[in-house]
C-alpha cells in the first residue's frame, strides 16, 4: 500500500504518519531527508527522533539518492519528507540548481517497490499568494508536480488540517 500525506507545515503530518506505520507489521524504516542548517533544524530533527524512539523504526538518514537505499523486501517505509528531498536534490551546497523531477519520481517508485507499504509525507505548496524568487517558484512547481503524480499513483491520500486527517482518496486503514 502507498499512502501520501499532505498539508501545511506543522499540521500534524508526522504524528499521523507514525500512527499509520504502527498499523503495519515490522520491520519499519524511517527515511529521514532533512539536512541540518542550524539550531532550528537541529531542534526539529531531535523532536522527530524523540517521537519515533520507541516505535521500532530503523532510521536511515538519506538526504538524496533514496532509490539507492538497500532494504530487504517487505516492511513499511516512512519517507519524511518529499519537500526536503526535493530541495536537497534541486539545490547543491553552492546554490547550483538542477531539475530533480525525473530522478525523484524514479527513486521514490524504486523505494516503493522494495516495501510492502510506503508512507510519503509532503507539504501543500503553491496555494498561497506570496511572490517568490524564480528558483523558489521552480521548486514550488517541481514539488507540486511530484505531489500530483504521487497522489494519482498512490492508494490513499490524506490531507492534514489542524491535526485532523481528511481522506481525499481511497479507503481508510
Amino acid at each position: 500500500m502507498k499512502i501520501l500525506l499532505t498539508g501545511g507545515s506543522g499540521c500534524g503530518k508526522s504524528s499521523f504518519a507514525e500512527s499509520l506505520v504502527m498499523k503495519f507489521p515490522l520491520p519499519r524504516w524511517y527515511v529521514a531527508t532533512m539536512q541540518s542548517y542550524g539550531a532550528e533544524s537541529e531542534r526539529k530533527i531531535a523532536r522527530h527522533r524523540a517521537m519515533r524512539a520507541t516505535k521500532g523504526f530503523e532510521t536511515i538518514e538519506s538526504q538524496t539518492d533514496v532509490g539507492k537505499i538497500e532494504l530487504p523486501r517487505g516492511g513499511t517505509v516512512l519517507l519524511e519528507c518529499l519537500c526536503n528531498l526535493t530541495a536537497n536534490e534541486m539545490f547543491d551546497a553552492e546554490g547550483n540548481e538542477r531539475d530533480p523531477y525525473d530522478k525523484i519520481l524514479r527513486e521514490v517508485r524504486s523505494l516503493a517497490e522494495k516495501a510492502d507499504n510506503l508512507i510519503l509525507v509532503t507539504n501543500d505548496v503553491g496555494s498561497d499568494a506570496e511572490s517568490y524568487s524564480d528558483s523558489t517558484l521552480r521548486y514550488v512547481d517541481t514539488l507540486g508536480r511530484l505531489n500530483a503524480v504521487f497522489a494519482s499513483e498512490f492508494d490513499l491520500v490524506y490531507e492534514l488540517v489542524c491535526g485532523i486527517p481528511i481522506l481525499l482518496k481511497g479507503e481508510a486503514v
